[in-house]
């Protein structure tokens, strides 16, 4: 696994109007690694998602301090180009949404918007997103049927793959299996694990239970702030901090 610091988050602090939703986190995610971003719900792990690749600038009233190094750069410089930041760090949500047309248009949404029109360079987008994405087998013969056929475990490889499909550094993926069965988590689990070879993956786990079997690192997460973090490892098994402990052993949350 790669020591590459790929984001650094630097005394950031996130406000919803008056109310904090993160308080001065201090954080490096390396390049080639899935961090997982855990704690109870209002503990601030969709804001930080959120602020990555700076979504949370659609909120009204907002507003932060410190900042956030995405290879060194500044994502909160005003030169930077958002739409530029934002196809290098691509966010999945926990509900997949598949668009109202066929999975192979679903695909291509993205890089035709970006101007990309010749026929076999989509094709070629089409293929390598799905594989990717590790949905391509299941689907090569049907790519002009409605994506809205498809199950909820194959939705959510399909927004993987429309997001791939921009050629990411990063994949934000809040809760990508918040909603699926024991067999699809388990094919989502595996793709995230094969992605991580060529890209840098920030996961909101569905629960514990899935951090720990896909996670190198983790931080924990409560009331805003970072409490702990480290190998995935170290905190599933001997966390440092009482709260940490408590919450991993299911004393509260």
């Amino acid at each position: 696994m790669s020591q590459e610091k790929k984001i650094v988050i630097k005394d950031f602090s996130f406000y919803y109007g008056s109310v904090p939703a993160l308080k001065r986190i201090n954080l490096e995610i390396r390049a080639n690694e899935i961090f997982a971003i855990f704690g109870p719900a209002r503990s601030g792990k969709t804001t930080l998602l959120k602020s990555l690749n700076r979504l949370t600038d659609l909120a009204y009233g907002t507003n932060h301090n410190g900042t956030i190094f995405l290879e060194g750069k500044d994502i909160y410089d005003p030169k930077l180009s958002l739409t530029q930041l934002r196809r290098r760090v691509g966010i999945v949500f926990d509900l997949p949404i598949a668009l109202p047309m066929s999975i192979c248009e679903n695909v291509i949404y993205g890089p035709k918007l970006a101007g990309k029109t010749g026929k076999k360079c989509l094709d070629e987008i089409v293929e390598k997103s799905l594989r990717s994405a590790f949905l391509w087998d299941e689907v090569k013969d049907r790519l002009h049927t409605s994506a809205l056929r498809l199950s909820g475990g194959q939705q959510q490889r399909l927004c993987m793959a429309r997001i791939l499909a921009l050629e990411p550094e990063v994949l934000l993926l809040d809760e990508p299996c918040s909603g699926l069965d024991p067999i699809s988590t388990a094919s989502i689990e595996e793709t995230l694990t094969r992605l991580k070879k060529e890209y840098t993956i920030v996961l909101v786990p569905h629960n514990i239970q899935q951090a720990s079997r896909v996670a190198d690192r983790a931080g924990f997460f409560l009331n805003g702030e970072l409490i702990e973090e480290g190998t995935a490892y170290q905190i599933f098994t001997s966390p440092k901090e009482k709260q940490t402990e408590d919450y991993v052993t299911g004393r509260f949350g």
